[in-house]
């Protein structure tokens, strides 16, 4: 269990809330609380759902004491590295004329991603030759996949391949599910194989109109894919820089913000830190319960890439979640 000092501690990442077993300590404004373990003994399994991003981890750990910096296996870390350098490879042999992002002024301010007005031509073939790439890439680490696999690619006509494209653009895990549940294959291999080899194409949009990305709407997400806002760095000068894992597009934040709701009141935006863990911080909203990680990646000497950050600070996630914090923002109903 992690418990904040001053704030309510839920029993699990969704369930109830438990009594702390120290009685509340007065917030200040703006200042940081330590996240520490209990001295009693348990085993975790985190499974941790990325919202809108389509990946699915499952850590299996044990923790006490002081918690680890990192909670994810060295085999899922070098798994991890092996698809983005496949996703930088699949990028670059992706013909430049066929992503065509439009950049509507009107659109971005009312918080519209880029993505959903960008003309989009899918090499077809092309992708199917990315899902057989991955499918190479997963067989490698977990052999026991491999008859899966084999039951994605025969069901994969051009028909279904194109269905596919457009729900993972929909961010639809329901049709994903029911896609799964009908082959009789792992709930959540369908939709991490197609967010896998989309993503070449939502990087390039990126890559193509980051130059008028300053800012994005709070609340409504990456400008440029939609995925939920999680990961900032502070860069130069301390500048707060929010990054999407997802599509790799950035953008400027105020340092005392939520990202979410837009919240600038220093009474209600708190730091949550790890012990042990200097570089890293998590924001949380008290008025929209959100969180961000933020990561003083000034500290690092290797500046890792948006994707292997997030990933390797998913004990950030962990504990906000298990805080009562969440990745999206909560809208409040109005009076």
């Amino acid at each position: 269990m992690i418990v904040v000092e001053g704030a309510k501690t839920p029993a699990g990442l969704v369930s109830q809330r438990e009594t702390p077993q120290a009685p509340k300590a007065p917030r200040s404004s703006g200042t940081a609380s330590k996240a520490k373990c209990l001295e009693r003994k348990s085993t975790v399994k985190l499974i941790i759902a990325k919202n809108l991003d389509c990946w699915i981890w499952t850590i299996i750990g044990k923790r006490c004491g002081r918690m680890k910096k990192s909670v994810v296996s060295k085999e899922y870390q070098k798994l991890q590295k092996d698809i983005i350098r496949l996703q930088e490879q699949w990028k670059q042999d992706l013909d430049p004329e066929r992503v065509q992002p439009k950049l509507d002024k009107a659109a971005i301010e009312a918080g519209v991603p880029v993505i959903a007005l960008a003309a989009i031509d899918f090499d077809i073939s092309l992708f199917l030759q990315w899902i057989e790439d991955i499918g190479g890439l997963l067989s490698k680490y977990q052999p026991e996949l491999e008859n899966q696999l084999d039951l994605i690619r025969q069901s994969l006509s051009e028909e279904t391949t194109k269905r596919w494209i457009d729900e993972a653009f929909a961010f639809n895990h329901v049709y994903f599910a029911s896609f799964a549940e009908e082959k009789g294959i792992d709930p959540w291999l369908p939709q991490f194989i197609a967010e896998t080899v989309l993503r070449p194409y939502l990087q390039l949009t990126a890559e193509k109109v980051q130059p008028e990305i300053h800012y994005a709407v709070h609340g409504t997400g990456c400008p440029v894919c939609g995925e939920p806002v999680r990961l900032a760095q502070l860069e130069e000068n301390g500048k707060k820089v929010l990054h999407c894992p997802r599509c790799l597009a950035h953008w400027h934040d105020k340092r005392i913000t939520c990202a979410h709701c837009g919240n600038e009141d220093h009474e209600s935006i708190q730091f949550l830190t790890i012990e042990g863990d200097a570089a890293s911080q998590i924001q949380v909203c008290e008025e929209c319960k959100g969180y961000t990680k933020i990561i003083d990646t000034r500290q690092y000497i290797v500046k890792p890439t948006p994707a292997m950050l997030d990933l390797n600070t998913i004990h950030l996630d962990f504990v906000a979640q298990e805080n009562g914090y969440h990745a999206a923002g909560e809208t409040k109903p109005a009076n």
